[in-house]
């Protein structure tokens, strides 16, 4: 299957799950395709057919923008060298999780959330180590005998019991033992962070030299400003109540830039955040909704309702 037959399918799928879908970014350099937002779960897709392909840097930008936007970073791919991707795995590529296109038509299409994750050294399942411990006190059995059965030792068996992780194998032995599941769902919207490869957070990048000015502007109307280097905006900003956020581009107007709008307010849409593009000259107001602002009239303001009020009314007026 082809990237873009890939991006095709998951943006049907989606939509038929209920999420609204941005448009495709399709621009470079570009750290996810495409937005979505179902209810209160916002994501953030990168869908690759080769999973390799997703590197640190880009991994680490997602983590970002997943922060500042209050969306979950996914990567839906359907192989790694020459294997595909299982089926109900979910794994870990620079801290975001990953799943194959199955996985995600389970779990959005069906509500049926993959059980198995993998880690370092294989196929791992979370133990809801409350109910194993209450079954194992029900069929009066010792933590000794378990541990007999299981071929672990009792301090094992212990670390299940208080939330440590098992293997697929032996996730499937104690369900055998007292037939009945055991696994608890791999949280991937909620709490995925907790199985995570994760390393270190992120650091933001430097602001590109060129919007100095803009960033300026943005901080002294009190917003605290976050560049990014590979997404279709240059900046996410937010208040200190974090109640106005908004995405910002910088540029002459050209097609690119043009073309950047579109997506900036397709991606604002769905993360409900307003979206401006400062330009030297603008012959119209907005673009799908981003307002085009120039420089000069854009380096002129000091009050953040004042910035707000024109966002709104550019929006409007091309409405």
């Amino acid at each position: 299957m082809s990237r873009s037959a890939l991006v095709g399918n998951i943006t049907a799928m989606l939509e038929d799950a209920g999420f609204t879908v941005s448009d495709r970014c399709a621009i470079r350099p570009k750290s996810f395709d495409i937005a979505a937002r179902r209810g209160d779960d916002v994501l953030l897709l990168k869908l690759l057919a080769n999973i390799d392909a997703f590197d640190g840097y880009t991994g680490a930008e997602m983590r970002r923008l997943g922060e500042y936007l209050d969306a979950t970073p996914l990567v839906i791919g359907l192989r790694t060298r020459d294997e595909e991707l299982d089926p109900g795995v979910v794994y870990f590529r620079h801290g975001v999780p990953v799943f194959s296109p199955d996985t995600a038509m389970d779990l959005f299409i069906e509500k049926v959330p993959p059980l198995i994750y993998a880690a370092p050294g294989g196929l791992y399942v979370n133990i809801d180590g409350d109910l194993l411990s209450e079954v194992r006190s029900n069929e009066e059995m010792s933590l000794g005998k378990l541990a007999n059965e299981l071929g672990v030792s009792r301090r094992t068996v212990s670390k299940y019991e208080d939330g440590m992780n098992a293997s697929v194998e032996v996730a499937a032995e104690l369900e055998d033992i007292f037939d009945r599941p055991l696994a608890s769902p791999v949280e991937v919207l909620d709490g995925a962070e907790d199985v995570h490869d994760g390393g270190e957070d992120p650091e933001e990048p430097e602001a590109d030299p060129d919007d100095a000015h803009i960033v300026t502007v943005l901080t002294r109307v009190g917003f605290e400003v976050h560049p990014t280097s590979r997404a279709p905006f240059k900046t996410v900003s937010e208040d200190e109540s974090r109640e106005r956020r908004m995405l910002t581009g910088h540029s002459e107007f050209t097609r690119t830039a043009e073309k950047r709008a579109r997506i900036m307010s397709s991606v604002g849409r769905v993360t409900e955040t307003r979206s401006v593009y400062v330009v030297d000259r603008a012959k119209r107001d907005s673009v799908d909704g981003t307002a085009l602002i120039e420089r000069e009239e854009f380096e002129r303001l000091n009050d953040p309702e004042e910035l707000e009020n024109l966002i709104r009314d550019r929006s409007e007026l091309e409405a």
